[in-house]
């Protein structure tokens, strides 16, 4: 059995060339491998190209990079949780590619199978069909998206022997096993270093050929940013938003795996209790969501798909961000319930670019919108400008088309029910002539 050399973290960023090509693992600060990135930012390497998810926090991980202007491109899912890779793209100091974070997984892991890239239904119809080549298949439209390598990937695994196999803890594993096969470089943040053979076959996630070099370093709170603790992360939420959200619950069945976008439908998870019987999914990687804990951070416990620490339920199972969207594309998800800022009569959804914000974060929101099997959108009815939301076309860049089943506003339920856009119920302190008022579409009533 070969050995992998122990290095240092400073001896690892040594090995990225100016101008490279860099992945970087983890979902937030969760599996970031925040030690090898703030050693590339210490040594000062330009003219990098950066791929990960997001670009960490300000001044954590990738974020280090991005203030020092160490990159020139940065190619990922969701940059608007870096408020300065909002203001450096603006500026013109860095160029952003922009991927539905399941086309991203899955294109990392094209490029370490060695595949050319695969075709997609996410994002037909969408800004992002606009570069790409379009086939039919069966009838249904697909892009085509290319596979993605690097020259170096930086991976944090929780355990390695010193072979190189590697164990993901929880939720960091998300990207982090993907990127370990796609590059031609590959070092490892790990927390442990034990002895070949300690790891019992059976627990290895990475296998040790994918690994070039290991670099032990200790995560701390520090780390983590805002994932550090539930105190971090948590937000209060008013009547009007918890009654949206106790709406969806409503809308839910015994049995159903249920993805839950950011704002709004987070709320639905710590209204469900065991009697339910809803299985939660969380895109970074997780089946069987359980409720917020008292306390801790993502040092002791998962973190769901707003970097917030979670619970796991009895049954509960983690895996990497590709095989996520596996089961959202392949139609294994039930229900997604996202977030919205226009539906319009014909079911499109318009909800990852905010008015007169740079388009920085799609994040999963086209791959659940067009793979769940059925799309609640939670929303306020009109925007903080008194504008319907519910308008007759959708004039901001589309999500998904044809995709919407429900619509929760804080004055209504719609359902598409025919075809139709379908007022059934009106929100508990609203009224009819209200709602009229304010929905530009058109609409049936068959309130009961």
């Amino acid at each position: 059995m070969k050995t992998v050399p122990q290095i240092t973290a400073e001896e690892a960023a040594a090995l990225v060339p100016e101008g490279a090509v860099l992945m970087a693992g983890g979902f937030g600060m969760t599996g970031n491998p925040v030690h090898l990135l703030h050693a590339l930012a210490d040594r000062g390497t330009r003219n990098l190209t950066y791929i990960g998810n997001n670009v960490g926090e300000p001044g954590l991980g990738g974020g280090r990079l991005l203030r020092n202007g160490q990159l020139k491109k940065a190619i990922g899912s969701f940059f608007t949780s870096n408020p300065e890779a909002v203001k450096a793209y603006q500026a013109g100091q860095i160029e952003i590619e922009l991927m539905p974070q399941g086309s991203l997984a899955e294109a990392i892991r094209a490029g370490g199978a060695g595949l050319a890239g695969f075709y997609t239904p996410t994002g037909v119809g969408t800004v992002v069909a606009e570069r790409s080549e379009v086939r039919v298949f069966n009838g249904r439209e697909y892009l085509f998206v290319p596979a993605l390598r690097a020259d170096v990937a930086f991976v944090r695994a929780w355990r390695a022997d010193t072979a190189g196999n590697l164990v993901y803890r929880m939720t960091e594993r998300n990207f982090n096993p993907l990127m370990a096969t796609a590059a031609d470089l590959v070092i490892a943040e790990v927390e442990e270093i034990v002895p070949v053979g300690e790891i019992p076959p059976d627990h290895v996630h990475t296998p040790g050929c994918f690994v070039d070099y290991l670099v032990q370093a200790h995560i701390t709170p520090e780390d983590l940013g805002s994932s550090a603790s539930v105190e971090a992360g948590g937000k209060r939420a008013d009547p009007a938003r918890l009654a949206m959200a106790r709406r969806a619950l409503a809308e839910l069945r015994p049995g159903d795996v249920v993805n839950l976008g950011v704002g709004i439908p987070t709320l639905v998870a710590d209204l469900i209790t065991p009697e339910h019987g809803i299985i939660l999914h969380t895109e970074n990687g997780m089946l069987g969501v359980g409720p917020a804990p008292e306390e801790g951070g993502a040092l002791d416990y998962p973190v769901n798909a707003g970097k917030q620490p979670v619970t796991a339920l009895p049954g509960a199972s983690y895996f990497d961000s590709a095989t996520s969207f596996a089961m959202i594309r392949g139609g294994h998800v039930d229900v997604a319930i996202m977030g919205g800022l226009q539906v319009d009569e014909e079911a499109n959804l318009a909800n990852w670019a905010v008015p007169g914000q740079p388009l920085l974060g799609m994040g999963g929101a086209m791959d659940l919108a067009s793979g769940a099997r059925r799309l609640i959108i939670t929303m306020t009815h009109v925007d903080s400008k008194g504008r319907p939301k519910i308008v007759p076309r959708c004039t901001l860049p589309l999500t998904a088309q044809r995709a919407v089943d429900t619509v929760i506003t804080d004055w209504a339920v719609f359902k598409f029910i025919g075809g139709r856009l379908t007022l059934v119920e009106l929100m508990p302190g609203a009224t009819l002539e209200q709602v009229r008022a304010n929905t530009a579409a058109r609409f049936v009533e068959a309130l009961a």
